[in-house]
């Protein structure tokens, strides 16, 4: 038995022991126990990795058992950090410079993923990137930005998606999670271009499910609000505390999301029911749903 399978293992007999009644093992407990055993002994590969979202998810996976190739562009002090705490975690980690806006490295990026773990199980298509212009300064969005922003968000989820196709069918059960916004759903955001990149990245998701699903591959999405860190904080400057006040006070949940709460989402979404898929999971405490009764 693996050191992760002997964690794993600990883990499940520890989560039973706390959740059970004179034999009787709680529901949640079956659930979590499940859970584990869903991801434990898969690969994924997580693009965007280095930090925030990225990261969060690539060691979520990685406490579960679950091998991670972790792709980055230019933060590569960030990503080896990431990548030696996965493999703390007792699996197989390994790390992959590219933008994966270029065909040839999503698709050296899948191959790299294959041949490292002699699998691939799990998608998560992170990577993303924005401009912030007001939304009423037309002049400012450029073909350069709109290309961009295009390409990153969307075109490079596409292009993974079709590197990895063969092998996520192969798998027989396997998963891809895109990263996009609410901005997708609500036309606010950093950017009019971000907005339209994210709503086709959600309509892309149900147009893979369903070409996807009969292969065995469920697709979904998660649209995280507002996500403390170093993104929002670049867009917003020295507002950045008061801004993250202000939000928090307009949701209902009275929250935020930080990356720990997107990663668990899509964790959530991985773990969950096999019959849930071209779905796109709000993550935002409840923001967009609007203010008072």
């Amino acid at each position: 038995m693996t050191l992760v399978s002997q964690t794993a293992w600990a883990l499940q007999c520890s989560l039973a022991r706390v959740f059970s009644f004179g034999g009787w093992i709680a529901p949640r407990a079956w659930a979590a126990i499940l859970g584990a055993m869903r991801i434990e002994g898969k690969a994924a590969i997580v693009t965007g990795a280095s930090r925030g979202v990225g990261a969060a998810t690539a060691l979520s996976l990685a406490r579960q058992g679950c091998s991670v190739l972790i792709n980055y562009a230019q933060s590569s002090e960030e990503a080896a950090g990431v990548c030696a705490e996965a493999e703390a975690c007792g699996v197989q980690a390994a790390l992959f410079q590219g933008d994966v806006s270029r065909d040839e490295v999503c698709r050296g990026l899948v191959d790299a993923a294959v041949k490292l773990f002699g699998r691939l199980d799990i998608l998560i298509n992170n990577a993303g990137t924005t401009a912030f212009i007001p939304a009423d300064d037309f002049e400012a969005v450029n073909d350069e930005v709109w290309s961009r922003l295009m390409d990153v968000n969307v075109k490079a989820a596409f292009q993974c998606v079709r590197a990895a196709r063969p092998h996520l069918e192969a798998a027989g059960s396997a998963e891809i999670v895109s990263v996009a916004s609410v901005a997708a759903f609500t036309g606010r955001g950093s950017c009019i271009p971000y907005c339209a990149s994210k709503g086709a990245l959600v309509t892309m998701t149900k147009s893979l499910a369903r070409v996807l699903g009969p292969r065995g591959v469920r697709v979904n999405g998660v649209a995280p609000g507002f996500i403390k860190g170093d993104w929002l904080r670049r867009g917003v400057g020295e507002d950045y505390d008061a801004f993250v006040a202000a939000k928090e006070a307009e949701a209902p949940l009275q929250a935020a999301c930080s990356p720990q709460d997107v990663a668990d989402a899509i964790v959530g979404l991985i773990r969950g029911s096999d019959l849930v898929t071209g779905e796109t999971l709000t993550v935002d405490a409840g923001h967009t749903l609007g203010g008072g009764w």
